[in-house]
């Protein structure tokens, strides 16, 4: 909803705050551990929306493939979008796991994965993680980003993003219908 508000009303959007959206590193690990409204998928979903990443399942439908979120990019006129795959991790994370996405980046023919932690990554989760090598797009050769990315929490309340070709609006989501402030006789219609 905040991008859909967003998109709608950009610079004109009165300012606004989230209820219970996690401000610190404190707060985004009491989210993650509360369990009685679904905590761990709370975490997820608001992680996914710190980089405009799409959850990849439903919670109630079973295993995830591997696959937490996707968001999607263009950097070419094929008309065809590339695949960002992410992973979120809550608890302890570990080298295997950075070593599945990459496995799932290539069984999805994923452009670029992302591994989103809470936990800061050793130095072999690294190590790991730039064994994927980077992504260089076909049309802009010399322009290169990482193929696995670590994401800590931390990086992601500071603003860190995602690195990959932004060359063409986001995509991942529809975009809202622009919209303007009307006076007070006038209403708008979210969407």
């Amino acid at each position: 909803m905040r991008h859909r508000l967003e998109d709608a009303f950009g610079s004109q959007l009165s300012p606004y705050e989230v209820i219970g959206d996690p401000k610190d590193l404190e707060s985004a690990r009491a989210l993650a551990q509360e369990s009685q409204h679904d905590g761990r998928y709370q975490f997820e979903w608001w992680a996914l929306g710190k980089i405009a990443a799409r959850p990849a399942h439903d919670k109630k439908k079973g295993a995830d493939a591997g696959i937490d979120g996707i968001t999607n990019f263009f950097d070419d006129n094929s008309g065809k979008a590339k695949k960002i795959v992410v992973q979120v991790k809550s608890g302890h994370v570990t080298l295997d796991q950075v070593g599945y996405l990459k496995g799932v980046m290539d069984r999805e023919k994923a452009s670029i994965g992302v591994f989103i932690t809470l936990e800061e990554p050793t130095r072999p989760m690294d190590k790991e993680a730039a064994s994927a090598g980077f992504y260089e797009p076909e049309h802009f050769p010399g322009l290169r980003y990482p193929r696995l990315q670590i994401l800590t929490i931390e990086d992601l309340l500071s603003g860190k993003r995602i690195e990959y070709p932004r060359l063409a609006p986001e995509v991942t989501f529809k975009r809202a219908e622009r919209k303007r402030k009307m006076d007070g006789s006038e209403q708008t219609q979210l969407l």
